[in-house]
This record gives structure tokens, sequence and C-alpha cells, in this order.
């Protein structure tokens, strides 16, 4: 007898109520593309290996996540999100801000790169300044890599989470980011071949806020010129994201206000 150690499933009326319409469009689907039985095969199988590959987040942030966030938030007040991409790591150290209320994320002595300020204000759709909320920041450094991950710099390296300040206001001392190719030696980036799609991002800048009787707000920001801007592989830019560096001589600074919504 075969055991079974699993333990029940109760009955959810949405999971049922998604299914059937995700079920209903997979078979419209089909319909329409008129697939033969050697390229449905040849699907399942791809999809197979995207799954043991543990691609199908990147597969997803790719070619679903920004169509999931712009159908939700398009229409709403308040500063839109982006991808959270698959580079974030939960805890990252918190940062004090100096004297001048500059906050400088963990670093190597010898880090390349153009330095670069960034500062923002924190408001919420009624224009009120959301004061010590927190600001998780994180980023690729000179090698376009991210630590944790395929970069050789030390863990939550161009990472940190800081507060803002009475005025909603925070400003961080980092380096510009650079554009990068998105893992593309897997199943992924078969099917970006298959398109004749490039794997390339355009250059931003991770930042989730946290505030009190508000919601999460995920979101990048980009850099005017960026060659990539356009034809971001993940889609991810946002029009009212895009920042121009000011060259200040020594560093580069720029400034963008971001507006969170309150909870529902």
């Amino acid at each position: 007898m075969t055991v079974n150690n699993q333990l029940p499933t109760t009955k959810n009326e949405r999971v049922e109520e998604v299914f059937d319409i995700f079920i209903k469009h997979m078979q419209d689907f089909f319909d329409e593309a008129k697939l033969n039985h050697e390229e449905y095969t040849n699907f399942v199988n791809w999809a197979d290996r995207l799954g043991k590959s543990g691609e199908l987040p990147l597969y997803a942030d790719v070619f679903l996540e920004t169509h999931v966030l712009q159908s939700m938030y398009t229409v709403l007040p308040g500063t839109q999100p982006s991808l959270l991409g698959p580079y974030y790591v939960e805890n990252a150290p918190f940062v004090e801000a100096d004297s001048e209320g500059v906050v400088e994320l963990p670093q190597r002595e010898d880090e390349e790169g153009d330095v670069f300020y960034f500062s923002g204000t924190v408001k919420n759709v009624d224009g009120e300044v959301l004061k010590n909320a927190e600001v998780d920041f994180w980023q690729n450094d000179g090698s376009a890599k991210y630590s944790n991950f395929d970069s050789d710099a030390p863990d939550f390296n161009l990472r940190g989470r800081f507060l803002t300040d009475e005025e909603g206001k925070f400003t961080v001392k980092t380096f510009l980011p650079l554009p990068y190719s998105i893992p593309d030696q897997g199943p992924t980036g078969e099917f970006l071949g298959y398109m004749d799609q490039h794997p390339m991002r355009p250059a931003h800048l991770h930042i989730m806020f946290k505030a009190e009787g508000h919601e999460t707000l995920i979101t990048q920001v980009f850099f005017e010129g960026d060659e990539w801007m356009e034809t971001d592989v993940a889609q991810g830019v946002r029009e009212e994201l895009i920042t121009d560096p000011v060259d200040k001589g020594d560093y580069k600074e720029s400034h963008l206000e971001f507006v969170l919504r309150k909870d529902s």
C-alpha cells in the first residue's frame, strides 16, 4: 500500500477560477497557433528544461512580470512599479547616514566606477512626505555583476537599507550602474535566439520602499541616453523613472520623487 504523506488540499475557489481562465485561453492559443504534435512536444520538452534549469523565475521576469504590473498599476496614481528581478537579497545591512545626510553603500576600497549621488523624496498620493520610510537599495558593480550572485565582491556589496529623513528625503553615495546581459546560456537564452532578441538590460538601480500604512513599492531607476533603453529585454523601463545625471566634475548626481499608494 502506498502511503501519501501530503496533507489534504483544501478547495480554493480563487485557484479554480484562475485555472479555468488559464485553460480557456491556452486552448484558444492552441487553436489559433495551430500547433502540430511535434511542435507541441518540442514546447513541452523546452518547458521541462526551463523548470529543471531553475530559470522559470528568470523567464517570468523577462516575459510576464512587466505585463502583470502594467495591468495592475498603469491607471493608478503613484510611482509605477518595475521588476523585482532575480538579484534581490533579503536583509541587506542597515546603513546610517553621515552628518550631511548621505548614505554610503557598503563597497570595496578599490570599487571601480563613476561616483554617483542619487537622491530622492518619498511622498504618498496625498502629497504627505513619508519620514522614516525604509529604503532597500541594490545595484550591479563596475563589472556589471551583482554581489551575492555572479560577482567576486563580498556579500551585500552595493546593497543597503536606510531610512528617509524628517522631510522624506534620502541621498545615496554609490556608483553609476552598468547595462548587462541576463543569463542567456540556458533555455531562456535559447528562446531569445528563436525570437532573434538580444539579452540586454539597460543600466538601472533597484529600490524598494516600505512605509507603514502604504503599499510596498518595488521599482527601478534608469538613465537617459542608455543604448538599451528602448529595447530592454525585460520591458521594465518606465518613463517617469528615467533620470539624467548632472556632471559635477568628480561625480554625477540626480534626483527623483517617489509616490507611494496607501493600503487599500
